[in-house]
């Protein structure tokens, strides 16, 4: 007997298969009961007819409960009017009878879910975030290996931090501190001059106290690195990307976004040129629209929710001043206040998904730059010596995995975008 998985139904109507996976749902009428089945590939039901079985077996199957995990044998049938399999059983067995599941039709509050976070996944819209999130992750992957970019692993320890410690968690490294990781950067730009274009993909920790719908603690980000490009190159890489992600989506998770009940009008804009604006010019249009954001200032989260929901694609903004931004930016050749950088923010009131810039490259200007921020200069002379052996031109940037997520599915928090959140008030499970 094959044992085959949910996903391949379609390849077996008419034959004798053999499932495992867990019953979400469950009814019954009469002397048919009905199984809706899950098995981490896909969905299915099962139906279990009392004269197909024996009656030792049919009394069995009324002890079912939800999430019982269960190996069914049956013949697999086209469903008549659509497009789905089902399975008619000849004979099953219980792994396990599950106990009274705590996770009912009705409405739960968030705590509560969050608290059964380790069960909730197995709910249908989390099982589809979930597939979502790893077709981004594939999708980016795939992309660096097609670009010429290769993985270098930066580390989550680290002596100092590349925009300041205010907002990072400390540990005690022996007879010293050290901190998470907030980004992999500085030690890709030493990885450039070796490979050209590299990239990192992991964990990285920030303790800012952020209350806000786009904040974790603990989230996934990608860092990149490119020798010898300019802003335009470094934007187009960008844009590049998230299009092919976003495609990605689009052809690999159809049912996904179906149970999502996500919109896919904005997502298929991605075939279009995506929008740039100045800093400048963003104030302005804020101001317009009755934001109090002053000139030179900032965005805020809702600043950004309500430039982006006037846009129906990813915006770039461009040169920020360089006084709000970090020290590693290079100053705009034409103006001097201003930084060599850009923020992609996601439409439709999503806000920030990329931060990036043009790296400083020239000695004296990386140095005066890390004095004008107060930072400590010996635990940058290893950054330092980047200027003095071979320095070019390079970018880079870095993606929020969880933010691309949110925005993708059409989620209102980044909460539900990774497995097990973690938030100022949020540890466990």
């Amino acid at each position: 007997m094959q044992v085959i998985l949910l996903k391949d139904l379609a390849q077996f109507v008419g034959q004798e298969v053999e499932v495992r996976c867990w019953i979400y749902n469950l009814r019954s009428s009469g002397k048919i009961m009905f199984w809706q089945l899950r098995d981490g590939s896909d969905f299915c039901q099962a139906i279990i007819n009392a004269d197909d079985l024996s009656k030792d077996k049919w009394e069995l199957a009324q002890k079912a409960s939800l999430e019982s995990s269960v190996k069914i044998i049956g013949v697999v049938n086209k469903h008549p009017k659509k497009e789905e399999y089902e399975i008619l059983v000849k004979d099953f067995d219980f792994f396990q009878i599950a106990e009274e599941y705590p996770i009912s039709k009705k409405d739960h509050g968030i705590d509560f879910l969050m608290d059964n976070r380790h069960l909730w996944l197995r709910s249908k819209k989390q099982w589809a975030i979930q597939r979502v999130r790893n077709t981004l992750i594939q999708a980016t992957y795939e992309f660096m290996a097609q670009n010429n970019f290769i993985k270098i692993d930066s580390p989550i320890l680290t002596p100092s931090a590349c925009e300041g410690t205010t907002d990072l968690f400390s540990v005690k490294y022996f007879d010293e501190t050290a901190y998470l990781s907030q980004s992999g950067q500085l030690y890709l730009e030493a990885a450039i001059y070796a490979h050209g274009r590299v990239f990192d993909f992991g964990p990285t920790f920030r303790a800012e106290k952020s209350k806000t719908r786009r904040h974790l603690t603990e989230f996934w980000m990608m860092d990149a690195e490119m020798a010898f490009v300019n802003l335009d190159q470094n934007l187009q890489t960008q844009e590049t990307l998230i299009r092919f992600m976003v495609k990605s989506v689009l052809d690999k998770n159809k049912a996904e976004l179906v149970i999502l009940e996500r919109d896919t009008k904005i997502l298929e804009n991605i075939l279009k040129p995506f929008y740039r604006i100045t800093h400048a010019e963003a104030i302005k249009q804020l101001q317009s629209l009755g934001s109090d954001v002053k000139d030179g200032e900032d965005l805020g989260a809702d600043d950004e929710t309500m430039l982006t929901k006037q846009f129906d694609n990813p915006i770039f903004i461009t040169n920020y001043p360089s006084r709000i931004k970090a020290f590693y930016m290079e100053r705009n050749a034409k103006d001097n206040t201003l930084a060599e950088c850009a923020d992609l923010l996601a439409p439709e009131g999503y806000g920030e998904i990329i931060g990036g810039s043009q790296r400083e490259y020239k000695y004296d200007k990386l140095l005066k730059s890390i004095r004008d921020h107060k930072l400590p200069e010996k635990e940058f002379e290893w950054y330092l010596d980047l200027c003095k052996y071979g320095s070019v031109p390079h970018g880079g940037f870095g993606f929020g995995l969880e933010r691309i997520v949110a925005w993708v599915c059409g989620l209102e928090h980044v909460r539900e975008t990774i497995p097990f959140p973690r938030t100022i008030y949020r540890l466990r499970p």
